[in-house]
């Protein structure tokens, strides 16, 4: 079996998360990390295991000891990043949201063209066998009416930030806020579904940094509705739910999906009947919540694919092209959008 030798771009504690669930598939060789102090490579390889540390991400893109980068950096930096790898020849795992904008996601797209190399997106949700789940049995709710996802976490970098200490989740100059870092998460899985919307509608919460707090969006698609809400200054405990005229699938959580279950259309309930429980349709899964996109990039490489079919290029491109109308909306800029 011929090994994927990767590089990681990024040391903190989601690149932690996604090495333990790439190390479930054999075909996963971690064999560089880039890091720009030598101090903080060297300790995160000896973390991990890693033999060998580059200060330098030119130098770990032409080295012949790595096959594909993970890149985990900030997001203002995802797309030179990214292209520089691309132009060395090296495949590239991008970290969620692909880009700072639609145009950056273009140029990376394009570039991954030019020289025949995978990239995909690291959307693990879409990839994770509850969302298979949900596209082999959307057509039993009949014709979709309506989208809906929450995804409203209280960040304990939120108290910091009423403190008066401004940390990277809330500074634009880093191309985040709420929308970038978790409202990506309910975007992403209605591309894949549904694709482009027709109409968008955003009202939101910015903050004195210049990100956005949180927002509601509304997008018009033809004969159905999405509703997306999400928040890094208010919790929600509220499922997602695709609804339609012969039955709804109700989803845990939008952002790791675990239990979904099919509801079929019934009479409404009369007195105090509970509500059934529904279809379980979502499998038991043994696998790590980051293995599954691991999976599918490196049998991407190996099939010689340069995009996936479901975390696809266009659909990158989409959810980007959507968080951009989210901002304009909610004047929401970054330094990167006049690059």
């Amino acid at each position: 079996m011929k090994k994927i030798r990767f590089g990681v771009v990024g040391t903190n504690f989601i690149t932690d998360w996604v090495i333990a669930g790439a190390r479930e598939d054999e075909r996963f060789e971690l064999t560089a990390v880039y890091s720009r102090t030598q101090e903080r490579g060297e300790e995160f390889a000896a973390k991990h295991g890693i033999p060998h540390v580059f200060t330098s991400l030119e130098e770990m893109a032409s080295s012949d000891k790595v096959d594909a980068i993970y890149i985990a950096s900030p997001n203002y930096m995802h797309a030179q990043q990214s292209i520089l790898c691309m132009s060395h020849g090296k495949h590239v795992l991008c970290e969620k949201p692909i880009a700072s904008n639609a145009r950056e996601a273009r140029k990376m797209v394009a570039t991954a063209k030019k020289y025949g190399v995978t990239l995909m997106e690291a959307m693990k949700s879409t990839l994770s066998p509850s969302f298979r789940a949900v596209q082999e049995n959307l057509h039993r709710i009949g014709t979709p009416r309506r989208y809906f996802a929450s995804f409203c976490q209280y960040s304990s970098r939120y108290d910091k930030f009423k403190q008066g200490e401004i940390l990277n989740a809330f500074r634009p100059e880093l191309s985040n806020g709420a929308m970038m870092d978790i409202g990506v998460y309910t975007v992403y899985p209605l591309v894949v579904l549904f694709g482009r919307p027709q109409e968008i509608d955003a009202h939101g919460i910015v903050l004195s940094s210049g990100t956005d707090g949180q927002g509601a969006v509304n997008l018009q698609y033809d004969g159905m509705n999405a509703s997306l809400l999400y928040s890094k200054i208010a919790n929600s405990l509220l499922p997602a739910e695709i609804e339609g005229e012969d039955g709804n699938i109700l989803i845990d959580r939008i952002q790791t999906p675990i239990d979904v279950r099919f509801h079929p259309r019934q009479a409404p309930a009369s007195g105090k009947e509970a509500r059934s429980e529904g279809e379980l349709l979502s499998r038991a899964d043994a696998h790590n919540e980051y293995y599954h996109e691991i999976k599918e990039f490196i049998d991407l490489i190996e099939q010689g694919c340069i995009e996936s079919k479901i975390n696809s290029h266009d659909n990158s491109i989409a959810t980007m092209e959507i968080i951009d109308e989210v901002r304009r909306q909610l004047g929401v800029v970054f330094p990167a959008d006049s690059h």
